[in-house]
């Protein structure tokens, strides 16, 4: 059953106009707590979303439920053409998705090498490509792009600083080629050069023709980044647009995130 699973994930059922994730109308639960409560979204190719809202509103939540670490009871999650709610967590990421997860979940154990080679071990049976990406992530080409972690590979993981296990975290997940990345506040605790080179990444990721889902707290670097904006509150989706449009919405950013901008020149906050 496993080894069907593998074989049909190299494939995509997606047209030109299709999008690459569709959620529709899910309700997450942890036990008795209604958490998601009819989210719906859409992920193009080559497209960056920014999940926005207070912290407890459901994001990291949704983030799970598509990935598959905590199913919705309702609703539907479709992936490159695939159903893929109620699947594990690693026959999701056969279809081609990878997860930064919130608080980076490295293995502390293993040297910075073995960590980046965990998600290849799983990909026995898929092509290592993305959405019409010329560029294949391998070893070299993540160490390339993370001179920290070249310096390092050998190094246990648990050794490594706040900002280096988060580069790693994004490492793994690149090695695994995906069409999505989810990531889950990624620039938390980061320097700002470092926040700088997360969004340089994810940018060039948008170049490459692969999708993120990105959660962030980071107001700069969500709207800096992102195509498209969805600001998540008490579990359901209460704005979503443009980012330049967004800015110029002081009544929603001060309600629906605590955020004060100038209304009269549509700024974003220093």
């Amino acid at each position: 059953m496993r080894s069907n699973s593998i074989q049909r994930s190299g494939r995509s059922t997606l047209g030109k106009s299709d999008p690459l994730l569709t959620v529709q109308d899910i309700h997450t639960y942890y036990g008795d707590s209604y958490v998601l409560q009819g989210i719906s979204l859409k992920v193009w190719p080559g497209q960056i979303v920014a999940l926005l809202g207070r912290n407890g509103m459901g994001k990291t939540t949704l983030i799970r439920s598509i990935s598959g670490l905590t199913p919705p009871r309702r609703g539907a999650i479709i992936f490159k053409g695939h159903p893929i709610s109620g699947l594990p967590p690693y026959e999701i990421g056969q279809f081609g998705m990878s997860l930064v997860p919130q608080g980076r979940r490295i293995f502390p154990s293993l040297t910075v090498r073995e960590n980046l080679l965990v998600p290849t071990s799983a990909l026995t049976g898929r092509k290592a490509k993305g959405t019409n990406s010329a560029r294949i992530w391998a070893l070299e080409t993540v160490l390339k792009e993370f001179p920290r972690l070249a310096e390092r590979t050998n190094q246990f993981a648990g050794s490594l600083s706040g900002g280096e296990q988060q580069m790693l975290a994004i490492g793994r997940a690149l090695m695994a080629n995906p069409d999505l990345i989810l990531m889950d506040e990624p620039s938390e605790g980061l320097s700002p050069m470092l926040v700088l080179q997360i969004e340089k990444i994810m940018k060039n990721l948008r170049e490459e023709g692969r999708a993120v889902l990105l959660v962030e707290q980071n107001f700069g670097l969500a709207l800096s980044a992102a195509d498209e904006v969805h600001i998540i509150t008490s579990g359901k989706i209460v704005y979503h647009g443009a980012p330049k449009e967004l800015v110029c919405e002081p009544e929603i950013l001060d309600r629906q995130l605590g955020i004060s901008v100038d209304s009269t020149t549509c700024d974003l906050p220093g």
